[in-house]
């Protein structure tokens, strides 16, 4: 068995028109991307948190995952026809076969190395270092399985920063892989805090799987304004969120820290890291910790 995928040349004006007319006409799926993609003429798109981008790449294309037996040509018809284009717009066709799609998913995940002693391992690797810190970790719904620059930034700081005993606060917690590194590098209590319950229960799982001990951490979902109440100020607060939140929630973040300890903040681009740095001042003395792939990690220590 395989399936087609219909791939139209639009624009920002119709992509986001014509991929709600293919779902109508049966697609299987739909998915707007850059026509551009990986040349030099990609269009890179940014936004934040609570933020409308707004925007679709000019050069845009549609993608649409058919049946192998449905008749693209009448499809292409009748979709120009209800988006009241003048003419059928350029298109291709991509045979898709039948894979071993968990399979096919897993072979994109390797174990990586984050120090020395401190690896990620997908549950289906065996680890490279047995007798390593290994964090036990499957991609998922919620975000953070060690592959993007600002999670791997995090934990190598945690890896020279945590200390046995150590009390933490991970703010934006995601899968959790934050707080149970600092649990597995000695900290004492973790705490890990998001808006999203699906990351409080990826969490709450992926910190079992990795046998912590349930008396060590606590996860849950909390708006903004109820964080403040989440305890006596701690050792170590880290976010890996954005910019613009990591801006907005400075006066909260900075609560949670005791005197003389410390706060890691990512998830900032290397031209927003002055921005950053200038609004964390008042609580902190800020430092430039590392950066990597066009990333930065602010650090400081708490006055």
């Amino acid at each position: 068995m395989f399936w087609v995928t219909l791939i139209i040349k639009t624009d920002a004006a119709h992509a986001e028109l014509l991929s709600d007319i293919l779902m109508e006409q049966g697609a299987l799926s739909t998915d707007i991307h850059d026509a551009a993609a990986d040349t030099d003429d990609e269009q890179m798109l940014f936004g934040e948190p609570g933020e409308a981008c707004g925007e679709i790449w000019q050069n845009a294309e549609v993608s649409a995952l058919f049946d192998h037996e449905a008749d693209i040509e009448a499809i292409v018809r009748e979709m120009t026809k209800a988006a009241q284009l003048d003419r059928a717009p350029s298109y291709r066709l991509e045979r898709v076969e039948e894979q071993d799609w968990v399979r096919l998913t897993q072979s994109q995940f390797d174990p990586i190395q984050i120090s020395e002693r401190l690896w990620i391992v997908p549950t289906w690797h065996q680890s490279p270092d047995p007798a390593a810190i290994n964090l036990i970790l499957d991609p998922g719904m919620a975000f953070g399985t060690g592959s993007h620059p600002t999670t791997k930034l995090c934990l190598s700081w945690l890896d020279q920063h945590v200390s046995n005993g150590d009390t933490l606060i991970d703010y934006g917690c995601g899968s959790g892989i934050l707080a149970i590194a600092a649990l597995k590098l000695g900290a004492g209590h973790v705490t890990g805090v998001d808006i999203d319950p699906q990351a409080i229960h990826a969490s709450e799982e992926n910190a079992l799987h990795n046998h912590c001990n349930p008396s060590t951490f606590e996860f849950f979902a909390a708006a903004s304004e109820q964080a403040v109440k989440l305890s006596e100020p701690v050792d170590i607060v880290v976010a890996n969120i954005l910019a613009n939140p990591l801006i907005m929630l400075a006066p909260l973040l900075s609560g949670l820290v005791r005197p003389g300890g410390r706060i890691a903040l990512s998830g900032i681009l290397s031209a927003q890291a002055d921005d950053v740095n200038a609004t964390f001042q008042p609580w902190f003395e800020m430092s430039n910790a590392s950066g990597l792939e066009g990333w930065v990690l602010l650090t400081g220590i708490k006055k």
